[in-house]
């Protein structure tokens, strides 16, 4: 059987911009390629868990504008704890360069306008949404992993939670906490203490929006499948290195063959 997982988090429409190198402040950068491409960390994270395997259950909010709701449909996620309405959507508006380094700024849009609601078993959250919607997801969940992503405090223990270096300056409590290191790979501590360590695969970088959002993924579906942490550790780090090694959100997003094709390499 394979697990299962509620991921409850943001869904976006991303408005994406590829260009040479980031403008300064006050400056124009001129020729740009653009794509509309469906994102959002939550939907980001439950696209990745249900292509590593895992049966994943959404739950957000849109507005009038589904074509990130519509996406995630098809990855075969059940999408019928989504609340439409008739507002704006969330959109991020992302510059990536030719390294893959990217600026991105959000506008929240439905997802500030989402309601708590409870949630049951193994339960995934990020911070795209507000606290009392984390806090409802997390009260009754058998398992809670929370990405803190964008960092802010929140009273919240969670069983587990990844963050980047930047983002465990803000939030720091979790009972196991997986620091993610970019390049170096990740740690997971235990009362700080370091009980696991993975390095990355080499990639080429090509755009890092959501690879932290595969590695979070798949160190949850890992989890749920049975493996130790330190397997766990290793393939999310080999899923976040396929993310970074592609462009866009979603369309970046490793399967399970690909994780293993990497690891075996």
């Amino acid at each position: 059987m394979p697990p299962e997982l509620t991921v409850v988090g943001s869904i976006n429409v991303d408005l994406v911009a590829k260009v040479e190198r980031l403008p300064q402040p006050g400056e124009t950068v001129g020729g740009a390629s653009f794509q509309r491409i469906p994102g959002g960390k939550g939907a980001n994270q439950a696209v990745a868990a249900a292509r590593l395997g895992a049966d994943v259950r959404f739950v957000g909010r849109v507005g009038a504008d589904t074509f990130a709701l519509d996406a995630l449909e098809a990855e075969g996620v059940d999408v019928t704890a989504v609340t439409r309405d008739d507002g704006e959507s969330g959109v991020a508006l992302i510059f990536v360069d030719a390294q893959g380094e990217n600026v991105i700024v959000v506008a929240p849009g439905a997802n500030a306008r989402l309601e708590p609601q409870p949630a049951s078993g193994a339960v995934l959250c990020q911070l795209e949404i507000p606290d009392e919607v984390v806090l409802a997801a997390a009260a009754d969940a058998a398992f809670f992993c929370l990405n803190a992503a964008p960092a802010r405090p929140i009273d919240l223990e969670p069983d587990l939670l990844v963050v980047n270096r930047y983002e465990h300056k803000t939030v720091s409590r979790g009972k196991l906490v997986a620091l993610t290191l970019g390049a170096e790979g990740a740690v997971l501590l235990e009362d700080g203490r370091e009980v696991a360590r993975a390095v990355p695969p080499r990639v080429d970088a090509v755009d890092g929006t959501a690879a932290g959002d595969a590695f979070t993924a798949c160190l949850v579906v890992s989890h749920l499948e049975g493996r130790g942490w330190d397997e766990a550790l290793t393939r999310a780090c080999a899923a976040g290195a396929l993310a970074a090694s592609r462009f866009g959100a979603q369309p970046s997003l490793p399967t399970t063959a690909e994780v293993d094709e990497i690891l075996a390499a």
